[in-house]
């Protein structure tokens, strides 16, 4: 059998594998301590995002929660809101006005891809009219 530890980074990895991180998951400090054969794994606390996108997961949508996406069909990124009607929710990623994808248009958005967005709505607000 397992250690609790292993157990613990076990499903810390599981977790980071599907952009899912919690912080404060470890040991319970009392039952590790204590004689108790089995203790138990604190889950710990999250922000209320964290763990929409936690129940995003579980449920199986497909982009989760929180995930950054590009919409295929005109190249715009956002990040998954939530899912209703069959369509993924998706808002710009420097804000804005949400629209509706298809789930099969949706792929998931490298970090260059986000990061260029950002920095393009940057540019954007930082020009002086003429």
């Amino acid at each position: 059998m397992r250690s609790t530890e292993e157990v613990v980074e076990t499903l810390r990895s599981a977790l980071a594998g599907v952009g899912v991180v919690l912080p404060s998951l470890t040991v319970d400090p009392v039952t590790g301590a204590s004689d108790e054969p089995f203790p138990l794994v604190d889950l710990g606390r999250c922000n209320i995002r964290t763990a929409e996108r936690l129940a995003s997961v579980l449920r199986g949508e497909r982009p989760p929660v929180g995930t950054y996406v590009t919409d295929v069909r005109d190249g715009r990124i956002g990040e998954a809101m939530g899912h209703v009607g069959g369509r993924v929710q998706l808002r710009p990623v420097a804000g804005g006005r949400e629209w509706d994808c298809p789930p099969e248009s949706a792929r998931t958005a490298s970090p260059e891809e986000v990061l260029r967005a950002r920095v393009r709505k940057a540019n954007s607000e930082g020009r002086l009219p003429c």
